[in-house]
């Protein structure tokens, strides 16, 4: 009886790798010498034709959806399935230039889980 006890207690770790669908990216496009600010549809084809540019057609045709974009501070939150998660950082990390003019995009944060992304402990404020 404590043999059976003991088989039923024993702990089994399970951990699951690349189980999450998608993955979700903070970014912030840095346009040093100011000018035009892009608008949702040109943040996405500038996104677009980063991928095309460094990964080809096949790259361009990567689901990658903005779901969400701040004008002000050129900031936006971009989802991709995980699979195309190393092709999009690597697309957007290389793009050096924005109708003819420099430009950088930086990735603030990444998680698989769109929630992570709501807050940033490096800007938290405690009163």
């Amino acid at each position: 009886m404590a043999r059976a006890e003991a088989a039923a207690a024993t702990f089994e770790r399970r951990v699951l790798r690349g189980a999450a669908e998608h993955q979700y990216l903070r970014v912030r496009l840095e346009l040093p010498d100011g000018g035009a600010r892009p608008s949702v549809a040109q943040l996405k084809q500038l996104v677009v034709s980063a991928l095309r540019e460094l990964h080809g057609e096949v790259g361009a045709a990567l689901p990658v959806d903005i779901l969400t974009y701040d004008a002000k501070t050129l900031s936006a939150i971009l989802r991709v399935i995980s699979s195309g998660l190393v092709k999009l950082w690597s697309a957007l990390t290389l793009l050096g230039s924005y109708q003819n003019r420099r430009c950088a995009f930086r990735v603030l944060q990444t998680s698989p889980f769109l929630l992570a992304l709501a807050g940033n402990s490096r800007e938290l404020v405690l009163d």
